[in-house]
């Protein structure tokens, strides 16, 4: 990891640098409310924007496990929709959702999720999705000695061992660009597959970039990244924010998201909280 990330890692205490397929950043044909004013909106709460993500909340994403606190990248970015929708930060209320049933079908108990989860037309079936926030590459990490270390190509990967989280983009990635001859090992929660990298168990772990950058900087000692995935089939993969299907909220948190984006705010954010994909190797 370089040292110009080192300062980015104030947010342990303010740490930098927690998935995750492609699709176009507009996917909801919900119809729009009259009104994005916040007494018109259909909330959960009247008054309140209630918003969930899992437990626990991971960095760079949130820091210190809290997202009600504004630090890490998702966090800031809820607060920055909420307020371009006219809610103060005590009109947030925040409800914890498990990440791989987020996007199940069906009623939903939160306004909109926020957890590093990419926009696929499979979820988008059974769920609502804003326009994208971020983009996102996958990387590959493993341990400073592993013989996969100084790998430049997926092909040099395809006999490795690899630990993902189950439900993500990062198991699809694997299987489809890096096809690894052994089925690659599924874990139900993120700390449980970097653990399996940590006690040796795998020889890869596949997490989005900005999560890697955080496993080598603060969970493994001596862990690097690999590289990155390319994207695949020329498409980028978008993290969005997802809603009740059909929910028409969307449309004001894609107003808002618009409005971010065409400030800079959403780009100071990123820059504050999520380090640079340049540091990372594309694997060929």
């Amino acid at each position: 990891m370089s040292r110009r990330y080192l300062p980015l890692l104030t947010g342990l205490a303010a740490l930098v640098l927690a998935g995750t397929a492609c699709a176009p950043e507009e996917t909801s044909t919900a119809e729009a409310p009259a009104s994005c004013a916040k007494e018109d909106l259909n909330l959960k709460t009247p008054g309140k924007l209630t918003v969930a993500t899992d437990k626990p909340a991971f960095e760079p994403w949130f820091s210190g496990d809290d997202p009600s606190n504004g630090e890490g990248f998702e966090s800031a970015v809820t607060y920055a929709v909420a307020e371009e929708l006219g809610f103060a930060e005590n009109e947030v209320a925040w409800t914890v959702q498990p990440f791989d049933s987020a996007y199940a079908p069906g009623p939903k108990k939160f306004d909109f999720d926020v957890n590093q989860i990419s926009v696929t037309p499979e979820r988008a079936k059974a769920v609502t999705f804003s326009d994208g926030y971020y983009t996102v590459r996958q990387a590959v990490v493993t341990l400073g000695d592993s013989k996969y270390a100084g790998a430049t190509t997926m092909a040099e990967l395809k006999d490795a061992s690899i630990a993902v989280q189950v439900g993500t983009t990062s198991l699809q990635a694997v299987k489809e660009q890096i096809a690894p001859g052994e089925q690659p090992k599924v874990f139900n929660t993120q700390i449980d597959a970097v653990n399996a990298l940590k006690n040796e168990q795998v020889d890869l772990l596949v997490v989005d970039l900005p999560t890697a950058f955080y496993v080598t900087a603060a969970q493994i000692d001596g862990a690097k990244i690999v590289g990155q995935l390319p994207h695949r089939d020329g498409d980028t993969e978008h993290f969005g924010l997802l809603l009740e299907r059909g929910n028409p909220l969307v449309s004001c948190l894609n107003e808002a998201i618009g409005a971010l984006k065409s400030s800079g705010e959403l780009q100071k954010i990123e820059d504050k909280w999520l380090a640079a994909e340049g540091d990372a190797p594309l694997l060929k």
